[in-house]
């Protein structure tokens, strides 16, 4: 089954072939550490270690690279305002996104910073001098001029010049008011690298070029962030690297869409974010769940209603995981299985290849969820009363898969209740036989104390089935 993902620079969905056999090579644009990370942030995060992972199941060596700039305009303001040093502004939102990051189970092959990595941004600058691309100003700040790359604004769409116009600041010394800094000469009181053009330090687009090809090569396969980087900072990366290598540098250039709060975009400047740790202490893992519940194109709208509605699938998602490990260890193989099993077996694997073409389709993980949705129906509505050995197998190999995706829950954190779950089927043996009896105040007594330790029994007739509810 061939995965196809939605290419921004040839708006069309296109085959993953990548560069080097069974190896996938992806970076993503990470933060500027200047401010707490918010949920706007998580999205992008949690998007791309999904599909990382999609892909690792689907046998793909997957290379993931994110960033961290922690040198930049905004840390310098920041630092100045509150009369710090600029580097421990960076320490401070460094910790505060690396804890978000393993609060909700994304995991970065590799986490390089800008400061790590002066001389590879000087030397990767002074090759576009050398070619030609780009040019001293008399301050000591170089730009890369545009006019030289003629394929400028087709990842944007922005065919027109009009329209490229940034950096503001700079424009007395720039030939074309579009052409976009590459080193900025030091300003007093702002940290510098000595340079060959004097004191200054890296503008904000040629780092994450000289990062991304440092760890990934000249040529790799997936380029993610947010549509907010579309333009200018992809355009330009685009364009210094291509300049650089003399040829394609992307195979797919990949965007998440924003997250919303009514029509306006989540962001400090309109002071209507939500902290990523007030978000995890209130909803957990469910922000996982919520983050791939709209195709990752779309813009997500935040609302609590749709957080409880993930909060909700993600404790059931628990609920089934811990159901169907008991069932694992329950079910008897008879040897023989009726036809109506083999009907439902086919039903099973008919889930699993919806799962599966719905990932790979554009990474359209709603219709996962929905596939993920019937998959927990069924356990628990045609084995939790019945375990047919082949049926239990079958569905938690599908669960691992889905979990593998989704990192819902830790496979270890089941391996120690099977004495608890023994512990358990003795208690519901001696309330049946309660029942049996007709002791039904015995009998609810039981039920409500199990309840109170968190292990809800459901009745079918004699027959009782248990789960253990978890929360987070």
């Amino acid at each position: 089954m061939e995965i196809r993902l939605y290419n921004t620079l040839s708006k069309e969905l296109e085959v993953l072939r990548p560069v080097e056999e069974s190896t996938v090579k992806m970076y993503v644009c990470g933060p500027t550490v200047y401010d707490y990370t918010h949920i706007g942030h998580g999205r992008t995060y949690v998007v791309y270690d999904a599909l990382k992972k999609y892909l690792s199941l689907r046998g793909y060596n997957v290379i993931h690279v994110m960033n961290i700039t922690d040198i930049d305009d905004k840390i310098i303001r920041r630092a100045q305002s509150e009369g710090r040093d600029w580097r421990e502004v960076v320490d401070e939102y460094t910790r505060d996104y690396l804890e978000g990051l393993s609060k909700l189970k994304v995991t970065i092959d590799h986490h390089p910073r800008v400061t790590d990595h002066i001389r590879e941004i000087i030397e990767f600058i002074q090759v576009l001098i050398d070619k030609g691309y780009a040019y001293v100003a008399p301050s000591g700040s170089v730009y890369f001029e545009v006019d030289k790359y003629p394929d400028y604004g087709r990842l944007s769409g922005r065919a027109s010049k009009e329209l490229w116009s940034q950096e503001p600041e700079f424009l007395g010394e720039k030939k074309k008011p579009y052409d976009f800094a590459l080193w900025k000469a030091s300003k007093p009181g702002e940290p510098y690298w000595e340079s060959p053009w004097g004191k200054g330090r890296p503008g904000w687009h040629i780092e994450c070029s000289v990062m991304s090809s440092r760890y990934l090569g000249g040529r790799f396969d997936i380029h993610g962030g947010g549509t907010d980087l579309i333009f200018p900072h992809h355009e330009n990366e685009r364009a210094q690297s291509e300049a650089y290598y003399g040829g394609r540098w992307v195979s797919i250039w990949m965007h998440t869409g924003l997250v919303m709060v009514g029509s306006d975009k989540m962001s400090k400047s309109l002071g209507n974010i939500v902290p990523l740790k007030e978000a995890f202490d209130k909803w957990g893992l469910a922000l996982r769940v919520w983050y791939l519940s709209s195709h990752y194109r779309k813009p997500l709208v935040f609302s609590e209603e749709a957080l409880e509605q993930s909060k909700r699938f993600y404790e059931r998602f628990v609920n089934t995981w811990s159901l169907l490990t008991r069932l694992e260890r329950e079910a008897v193989d008879r040897h023989y299985v009726r036809d109506e099993d083999i009907a439902q077996a086919r039903k099973l694997l008919e889930l699993r290849n919806k799962f599966h073409e719905s990932l790979s389709n554009d990474f359209n993980t709603p219709e996962m969820l929905a596939a993920v949705n019937e998959l927990m129906s069924f356990v628990n509505r045609e084995l939790a009363y019945r375990p047919v050995h082949m049926l239990v197998s079958i569905a938690k190999k599908l669960f691992r898969e889905a979990n593998a995706v989704l990192s819902l829950v830790e496979e270890a954190e089941t391996s120690a209740e099977e004495e608890v779950d023994s512990l358990v089927r003795l208690i519901v043996d001696i309330r049946r036989e309660l029942r049996s009896l007709k002791l039904y105040d015995l009998a609810d007594r039981i039920r409500s104390e199990l309840m109170r330790q968190g292990i809800i029994l459901q009745d079918k007739g004699l027959e009782t089935t248990w789960i253990k509810k978890k929360t987070r």
